[in-house]
């Protein structure tokens, strides 16, 4: 089986800003392949794209031949088939609790904030785009509250979600933190997921994968 990545990656979404913390923590080489999301109505849609991805959905990797999708099937596959610097603790108890934090984020949070969710708010019933925000910053908060609460004072939790290794609950959070800050979340509602978040970006396979890293990022 050839060790041949490439991530089809937006800059700004973060479920590909997971699989870029993920491969990074792997210490895997990987090629970026840009997906413009919103360039000529979103490449995503075109059939090139939809070839390897029938949702029209970013992050895909291809492993070899193989098309793999959705970022957190990505990431568990990651650590299937590398297992050192695993994602996922050794323990079964301990591996639920990582992946129901990293479920709030892309199970309950996500989906309600993604895109082509947004776009359809606008293009057919024409909300503004005060209230998509607003609808955006509810359902991080609603979320952010429930991850506040599996975190603060659970003996589990180190300097990062589980312990002191990052796992796959800090592939998922980190990123939505990002988007927290973009959409203006006060985050000192959330003082542990913002002590986590700060302890992540400072390894350098978290940074690394930042939006603003990214070489389809547009100059600031």
């Amino acid at each position: 089986m050839t060790d041949i990545l490439k991530l089809f990656s937006y800059w700004r979404s973060s479920a590909a800003y997971r699989v870029r913390i993920g491969l990074n923590l792997k210490g895997l080489a990987y090629e970026i392949a840009p997906v413009h999301l919103l360039r000529d109505g979103g490449e995503q849609h075109g059939a090139a794209f939809r070839a390897a991805n029938p949702q029209g959905l970013v992050p895909v990797l291809q492993h070899g031949q193989r098309m793999l999708r959705q970022s957190v099937a990505i990431l568990e596959y990651l650590d299937e088939t590398w297992p050192d610097h695993p994602l996922l603790p050794a323990i079964a108890r301990d591996r639920q609790r990582v992946r129901a934090i990293a479920q709030v984020v892309a199970c309950d949070i996500h989906p309600l904030n993604n895109l082509r969710v947004l776009q359809y708010f606008d293009r057919e019933w024409h909300v503004p785009q005060p209230e998509r925000d607003e609808w955006v910053r509810h359902w991080i908060v609603e979320g952010f509250r429930a991850v506040e609460a599996m975190l603060t004072d659970h003996p589990a939790t180190g300097r990062f979600c589980e312990g002191d290794r990052p796992t796959l609950a800090d592939c998922c959070l980190v990123p939505q933190v990002y988007n927290a800050r973009r959409f203006g979340v006060d985050l000192n509602a959330f003082p542990t997921i913002a002590r986590i978040e700060a302890a992540c970006l400072k390894l350098p396979e978290f940074d690394a994968a930042r939006p603003e890293r990214q070489p389809d990022c547009p100059p600031q």
